[in-house]
């Protein structure tokens, strides 16, 4: 767990991506991919527990831990605006692809975090724009995330064939073990497969966080969770303020300007032109945000230091700095190239009625 960043215990930023090494990825020269890897303890953690729970099911019919004997089970918890299972899907959705026709399930679990993000409809349209083929299991009531115990997204669990759960891994990073983990299952269950680990392609959100340059930690803008909130007055709680920026932020500080109200889980902007400012050092920069009603858009501009995001401008938005917001979700807004530096960030809206949730970096 990286101290500082993983603060409510439910996202999480695995700092074994930063301190793993390539002997425990199997990874280690040309010839690994293909040799027999050593074979890895894997104890019995506890039974499959039920999936009765869910509220619907996406590509699949309902599944039940007794229809899944005979196969190797991988459960992945998710919520479709965290960065940090964005970044594991690459190799999950490689995974289910790989083994499928070797007796592996991949199913995914949808637990929301933020209120939309219990809508069917908006989970529906994520599933078909992230290509998730799997079967995916509806947790609106986070009935199965309580039957797991489970605290984090993104969490994996590994379940052999006799329904036991064998393994589990919380936040990012270790692919190669959790695919020799699904390999060595195969194997106790009669179906080995061969050494080599997929490869991926990982790109836009899904492309790998840069951990050497990452000092800026999630942050959330409801008054619930947020912190570094340096607007002048400071935060008034679900009343309409008219709030300004003050002369400097200081990095990992953030503002708002214009007519906002700040609510538990968001903060909502009650007039045209208004701005959030942020100073931050990280390559990339996220925002989960989406129109407060459903069918309106909401445009936006980013700067960067004052100037248009120009080449340092995330995937949704255009060379000009433009953008528009017309789904909730999470949006990349700026991926810089080196040398990373602080940097102020800024988005204004040119249309009210926007609600954002929280920054993610990367």
């Amino acid at each position: 767990m990286s101290a500082g960043i993983d603060r409510d215990r439910r996202r999480f930023l695995a700092s074994s991506v930063i301190t793993m090494t390539a002997a425990s990825l199997g990874i280690i020269g040309s010839s690994a991919q293909t040799a027999i890897p050593a074979e890895i303890k894997l104890p019995i953690e506890g039974e499959l527990p039920t999936l009765a729970g869910a509220t619907g099911w996406l590509n699949s019919q309902p599944l039940t831990p007794a229809g899944l004997r005979g196969k190797i089970v991988v459960i992945d918890f998710w919520t479709y605006t965290c960065i940090n299972w964005l970044r594991t899907l690459p190799y999950v959705r490689a995974w289910a692809a790989k083994y499928k026709d070797r007796g592996l399930t991949v199913i995914g679990v949808h637990t929301p975090e933020f209120p939309f993000e219990k809508d069917i409809g908006n989970v529906r349209r994520a599933v078909q724009d992230m290509r998730v083929d799997y079967p995916v299991a509806i947790d609106s009531d986070y009935a199965i995330w309580r039957a797991f115990n489970n605290a984090y997204w993104p969490a994996l669990y590994f379940v052999d064939t006799n329904g036991r759960i064998r393994h589990h891994h919380f936040g990012e990073g270790e692919y190669g073990r959790s695919e020799r983990i699904i390999q060595q299952l195969l194997g106790e269950a009669g179906k080995p497969v061969g050494a080599e680990l997929v490869s991926v392609d990982a790109r836009g959100v899904e492309a790998g966080a840069d951990w050497s340059s990452l000092k800026s930690p999630e942050n959330y803008l409801g008054y619930e969770r947020t912190e570094n909130f340096a607007s002048s007055g400071g935060a008034v709680s679900d009343k309409p303020r008219v709030y300004s920026v003050p002369a400097q932020l200081r990095v990992n500080q953030w503002a708002l300007v214009g007519d906002w109200t700040i609510g538990k889980q968001a903060v909502t902007l009650n007039a045209a032109n208004g701005r959030i400012a942020y100073r931050f050092h990280a390559r990339d920069l996220h925002l989960v945000m989406g129109p407060a009603a459903r069918t309106s858009t909401v445009r936006f501009r980013v700067l960067i230091d004052g100037k248009p995001a120009g080449a340092a401008r995330g995937i949704d938005v255009d060379a000009q700095g433009n953008g528009r917001v017309s789904e909730p979700r999470l949006y990349q807004l700026i991926r810089q190239s080196k040398p990373i530096t602080d940097r102020q960030f800024e988005i204004e809206f040119l249309d009210s009625g926007l609600e954002a949730f929280a920054f993610t970096f990367g």
